[in-house]
């Protein structure tokens, strides 16, 4: 079930606004949109390629609290959230009976207002604080996201080792058949192997649907695990 169709560009940031410097978004105005026909779909793509601030835009729009956490969360730790929000249309079909915005920068700062607010039982009923970060991250997914819902997570994998990513992948098979969608921004290659995902890559060329094996971090990742010795000699005999 997808509650998120797609998004359209209205209009283009300020010409002041740093957003103009970021290429996905000076291509995505010449492009129809994104659409998104899948349940899980990632966003992908090098640092500072915009795939989190249209994540981000995507979720203040959809009305989460911009630093994470469900539409009934309100604290502000600052705000710094981008004016894309407003410039974008979100494509809407049934509105989600559940949802949340996870981002792993922020997490400490929802983790404290849940503490603050004595709601811990609908998360496991343990603080994230007294938990490793990882824990308190499938904690929140195995506890707290309870199907019928919309799911944006950003760079989810930032807490997670290989095997809890893992993990996290069978928790979202769950969730996708008890009819959720996920938008993703992420690094991670094994996340991106979820079954059915739409893949799209921010670039300097723009953003472009890609295969998961055509990605950079699948064919980077490859590269380096199927010679590591020889790729670590190239790369010191060069520095």
């Amino acid at each position: 079930m997808n509650y998120v169709r797609g998004i359209r560009l209205r209009e283009m940031p300020d010409e002041q606004s740093y957003l103009r410097n970021i290429p996905a978004i000076r291509h995505f105005s010449q492009m129809e949109g994104l659409e998104f026909r899948a349940p899980v779909t990632f966003l992908i793509g090098e640092n500072g390629s915009g795939k989190s601030t249209f994540l981000e835009a995507i979720a203040v729009s959809m009305r989460f609290n911009p630093e994470g956490g469900s539409r009934d969360f309100s604290f502000s730790t600052r705000a710094t959230h981008s004016e894309l929000c407003d410039l974008i249309t979100v494509i809407k079909t049934i509105p989600p009976k559940d949802g949340f915005f996870l981002r792993a920068e922020s997490f400490y700062n929802t983790a404290s207002y849940l503490d603050d607010t004595s709601t811990l039982l609908r998360y496991g009923g343990v603080s994230f604080h007294a938990q490793s970060h990882g824990e308190a991250f499938m904690a929140l997914v195995s506890n707290r996201f309870e199907g019928n819902g919309l799911y944006l997570l950003d760079e989810p994998e930032a807490a997670l080792s290989p095997q809890r990513q893992l993990s996290l992948i069978v928790e979202m098979g769950r969730l996708v058949r008890e009819n959720s969608q996920f938008i993703i921004a992420t690094h991670s290659p094994l996340l991106m192997a979820f079954p059915g995902a739409e893949i799209y890559q921010f670039s300097d060329a723009g953003i472009q649907k890609t295969a998961y094996r055509e990605t950079d971090h699948y064919l980077v990742t490859k590269r380096f695990l199927d010679a590591p010795e020889q790729m670590l000699h190239y790369l010191l005999e060069e520095a």
